[in-house]
């Protein structure tokens, strides 16, 4: 009977390990060289104002609530970045998850 109870708790250990992991992946953004030429060509050509942050722009850290958050341009054809909200800063392209405001993905 032991046997049975430690076999299932270690197939919910599992299975909790499985479902952290795939949390995990998802929020992995790949952007292909050639989307990253487009996307920066983009704000360059609609001549995107960069946002006043002094903050720290890294992965994980929060955008201050003053901080305006663009809707990506479908344009721009990248899948991966398409929920998000971006905005401009020291040259490079900062995505950002809407609900929390946490960056989750910097071009430079």
């Amino acid at each position: 009977m032991q046997h049975r109870a430690l076999a299932g708790l270690s197939a919910i250990a599992a299975f909790a390990i499985l479902a952290s992991s795939q949390a995990l992946a998802q929020t992995v953004i790949t952007i292909e060289p050639e989307q990253r030429t487009r996307i920066k060509e983009y704000v360059v050509r609609e001549h995107v104002r960069p946002a006043p942050i002094r903050e720290r722009v890294v992965v994980g850290a929060t955008v201050p609530a003053e901080v305006e958050l663009a809707p990506v341009p479908t344009t721009w054809g990248v899948p991966a970045v398409r929920n998000y909200r971006y905005f401009y800063w020291d040259d490079r392209v900062v995505f950002v998850e809407p609900s929390s405001r946490r960056i989750v993905h910097i071009v430079d």
